[in-house]
């Protein structure tokens, strides 16, 4: 049996999904209305529409309901003195160890829906690439952004 790390990001998180999820499908609805008024207009068809319509329904449904607790179900994160595990996916899962010595930084990011529901963003910064620990509680995201840097120091003084 794979061990998975232990910690999880905040439930919160479904939440900021969630809106997130609802402004990512405005770029189907918007089409779907205006393909609506031109049906109307140019006495078109109903079933162009109504297709449509359908189409972002499930669409919507998806990325507002289905989508995020799959999400957060499988996101999940480990820091320890050597390495930093992170596991994030739905269908296909991915496990990733950044190594502390490779960590060049680390900041907070806090957008404004984050900054709503009090959760900052950790990103982990390694010369080949950018990690991030999504949604996290903004205390436990400052407190393990210190203990990522204080460990990144100490295994670059070891090597």
């Amino acid at each position: 049996m794979i061990l998975q790390p232990e910690n999880r990001i905040s439930r919160k998180a479904l939440k900021v999904w969630r809106i997130g999820g609802a402004f990512g499908t405005l770029f189907i609805w918007i089409p779907t209305a205006l393909a609506a008024g031109l049906a109307r207009l140019f006495d078109w068809p109903l079933w162009i529409p109504l297709t449509l319509f359908l189409i972002a329904v499930a669409i919507t449904a998806f990325m507002v309901v289905v989508f995020p607790p799959l999400k957060w179900k499988r996101w999940r994160y480990e820091v320890r003195e050597q390495e930093i595990e992170l596991q994030q996916g739905i269908f296909v899962i991915r496990r990733s160890l950044v190594p502390m010595a490779r960590v060049q930084h680390v900041d907070t990011f806090q957008g404004p829906i984050l900054r709503r529901y009090g959760l900052s963003t950790v990103v982990v910064a390694t010369a080949a690439t950018i990690h991030e620990i999504p949604a996290l509680e903004e205390d436990e995201a400052e407190a393990l952004r210190k203990q990522i840097s204080m460990l990144a120091r100490v295994a670059d003084d070891d090597v």
